[in-house]
């Protein structure tokens, strides 16, 4: 399968290597390729393009941005390059403002999400929300002992959410499918409560696992 990853940050450059890899074709897009010209030189045989190229190229797409350029960032990916396809939605509706008590402040309300939003405007792509829940150190293979972490995961269309599941699998975690769209107003401000920790106490290594599901 060919991957998509839509962003140049950290978060897109470690899930670009992570499917890479996993035996993944992978391109990755920016909209300043120079952004990425020392990284790919360490990472050689992963594809750089623009968004619009990258959308085009991937079977599947990885949405890696700050959540306040979502929107933006699919629109310069071409409304035709991501019909039909599966979105993984790793973005959070972080606001641009600095946290309260360690707490993250976020755009949406408690009876919205990103995700939400992003489905409603691009109604002929499949968005499933997924690794946006921890930080993008343990994204890939996370190491804590013998704990599998939990990756909670929605989306509306059942078989998108089967491709993603396995894609968790694979990247060594414990899938936990939360559901339709609608989940995602409890599953992006895990965000928040993940980064508490580190905001407080610059502590990170730590995350999510549902027991007795």
């Amino acid at each position: 399968m060919k991957i998509g990853v839509i962003g140049s940050g950290v978060v897109a450059q470690v899930l670009a290597k992570g499917f890479f890899r996993e035996g993944y074709d992978v391109m990755i897009g920016s909209r300043d390729p120079k952004k990425l010209e020392a990284w790919l030189r360490n990472n050689e045989g992963i594809k750089s393009g623009s968004f619009a190229d990258t959308a085009a190229f991937g079977e599947l797409i990885v949405l890696a941005v700050k959540g306040t350029i979502a929107d933006k960032a699919l629109e310069l990916c071409g409304r035709e390059e991501i019909k039909g396809k599966i979105i993984i939605d790793t973005t959070n509706p972080i606001a641009e403002e600095a946290p309260e008590n360690g707490v993250l402040k976020f755009f949406t309300g408690p009876n919205s999400s990103l995700m939400e939003k992003l489905q409603q405007d691009f109604p002929d792509a499949r968005f499933v929300k997924a690794f946006n829940s921890i930080g993008n150190a343990h994204m890939v293979h996370p190491k804590f002992g013998n704990e599998k972490l939990s990756m909670f995961y929605c989306g509306n269309d059942e078989n998108a959410k089967k491709v993603v599941k396995d894609i968790l699998y694979q990247f060594g975690f414990q899938p936990v499918d939360m559901g339709m769209a609608t989940s995602a107003r409890a599953i992006e401000p895990l965000c928040m409560l993940w980064c508490i920790p580190g905001i407080r106490d610059g502590k990170w290594n730590h995350g999510f696992r549902m027991v007795g599901a």
